[in-house]
């Protein structure tokens, strides 16, 4: 009962902090507000890196994780503008990490998620979340939702579902701006 209460109190409070401007392309630092640490990556299976990713060892960078599943269209819809962000902004310091959680049994089958992340021609981190470890650790209840986290290691900015590239990607501009410490 308190994760089902905790998990609605943070859509409210991602519903009431929506980005207080008409052009998205005119976002400041405050206008992103601090959600709280994100809740650190302790997934086991990861494809295209040598080594598990971990939010601590990501500091001074930008992450953006895209909790995913392959057989989604909404999130096979999203891949292309994580692809587009992945080449601008990688040298600058933004990692893409598409958190992979199953929605039925043969997306949780490691050669097909291989398989998808090569037909799509994913060049980002792709973690495999079968356990679900990553995705109740954000609370999330949908596919796609992405999480920005700023080079300290804080939530600032979730947007659930497909669209609002622009304002995104602004987003994700004004994080890489901010001074690190």
């Amino acid at each position: 009962m308190k994760r089902i209460l905790a998990g609605l109190l943070f859509l409210i409070l991602t519903a009431c902090t929506a980005i207080p401007t008409s052009d998205p392309m005119q976002l400041t630092t405050a206008s992103l507000p601090d959600l709280g640490t994100a809740p650190e990556l302790t997934n086991d299976t990861w494809l295209n890196v040598d080594a598990p990713l971990r939010l601590a060892d990501l500091r001074g960078k930008v992450v953006a994780l895209d909790m995913w599943t392959f057989g989604c269209i909404n999130c096979q819809h999203v891949i292309p503008s994580l692809k587009q962000w992945d080449e601008t902004y990688r040298d600058q310091g933004l990692v893409i990490i598409g958190n992979h959680f199953p929605e039925f049994s043969y997306e949780a089958d490691l050669n097909n998620l291989k398989d998808a992340v090569k037909r799509y021609d994913i060049k980002y981190a792709v973690a495999q979340d079968n356990e679900a470890l990553t995705w109740n650790a954000y609370n999330n209840q949908y596919w796609p939702a992405l999480y920005l986290i700023d080079k300290r290691g804080h939530i600032r900015y979730v947007h659930i579902g497909e669209g609002a590239y622009s304002q995104t990607e602004s987003a994700i501009q004004t994080l890489l701006a901010e001074t690190y410490p």
